[in-house]
C-alpha cells in the first residue's frame, strides 16, 4: 500500500522551501552515499536495532557503509529530515543497491529468505 502524501498544491511555497532546505546537507550526504555504495546503514548511537543490523552484516561478511546521526539525545532534527526524505519512521534505515529495504527486522528477513547479498 502506498503511503499518503499531502498534495503539493496544498502546501504553500514557503513551507515547500522550508522543508526542501531542512537539514539538506545531511539528506544530500545520505542520498549520495546510497547512490554510490552497495549497502548503507543509517543509524544512531545507543540504538540496539542499529547495532543488530551492523552485527548481522558483519556476520554475513558483507561490506557496508555506516552513517551515524547522533543518539537519543542529539541530532534529532537531522534524523527527522532523513525520515521525511525516506518516508521511513525508524532507525536503522538499510539501503541495498539504492533501495530502502527497511530496518533490522527487514534485513533479518532478507537473510532468512537467502536474499541478502
Amino acid at each position: 500500500m502506498a503511503r499518503l502524501f499531502l498534495s503539493q498544491d496544498k502546501v504553500s511555497p514557503a513551507v515547500q522551501e522550508f522543508v526542501g532546505q531542512f537539514h539538506r546537507s545531511v539528506v544530500e550526504t545520505v542520498a549520495g552515499t546510497v547512490a554510490r555504495e552497495h549497502i548503507v546503514v543509517v543509524g544512531m548511537a545507543q540504538n540496539p536495532f542499529v547495532r543488530r543490523a551492523r552485527k548481522l552484516l558483519d556476520e554475513e561478511k558483507l561490506k557496508f557503509t555506516y552513517l551515524e546521526y547522533g543518539s537519543y539525545f542529539s541530532m534529532w532534527k537531522e534524523r527527522l529530515a532523513l525520515k521525511m526524505w525516506a518516508g521511513f519512521p525508524t532507525f536503522p534505515m538499510v539501503f541495498i543497491d539504492g533501495t530502502l529495504v527497511g530496518g533490522f527486522t527487514d534485513l533479518k528477513a532478507l537473510k532468512e529468505r537467502g536474499q541478502l547479498r
